[in-house]
């Protein structure tokens, strides 16, 4: 997909705040039983096309009015992502003005994970 030099600009200058990590830290994570919410912030559309397993949907047009009920505690270790890593590192960055501290951005998002081969469910 092909982005505005706007939207870019905005997701590289997040990029300079949000950590991200990769696919396969976060499959090694899930498999370790290390305890963290694993956000899906892509559009309900998406979700419902399928999901890294285990994840939860707070699609990005909402989520900083949903994530203090869904996760109340500002250290939570939480790792979102979305399509290819662009649109996550913007909810990141949002969430970490919120006051959550332990914020991820997946780096290649739902694309990387299905060209690692990781476990989907629809």
């Amino acid at each position: 997909m092909d982005h505005s030099p706007g939207f870019l600009a905005l997701v590289n200058d997040a990029k300079t705040r949000v950590p991200e990590c990769t696919v396969r830290e976060v499959a090694d994570r899930l498999k370790k039983g290390r305890r963290f919410l694993l956000i899906d912030t892509r559009e309900e559309g998406e979700w419902a096309a399928g999901r890294a397993k285990g994840a939860i949907h707070i699609g990005k047009g909402v989520i900083e009015r949903d994530i203090e009920a869904a996760v109340p505690d500002k250290n939570a270790e939480i790792v979102l992502y979305c399509g290819g890593g662009f649109r996550s590192a913007l909810a990141a960055d949002a969430l970490l003005r919120m006051g959550y501290t332990n914020v991820l951005s997946m780096a290649g998002g739902i694309r990387a994970w299905r060209e690692a081969g990781l476990p989907e469910e629809k």
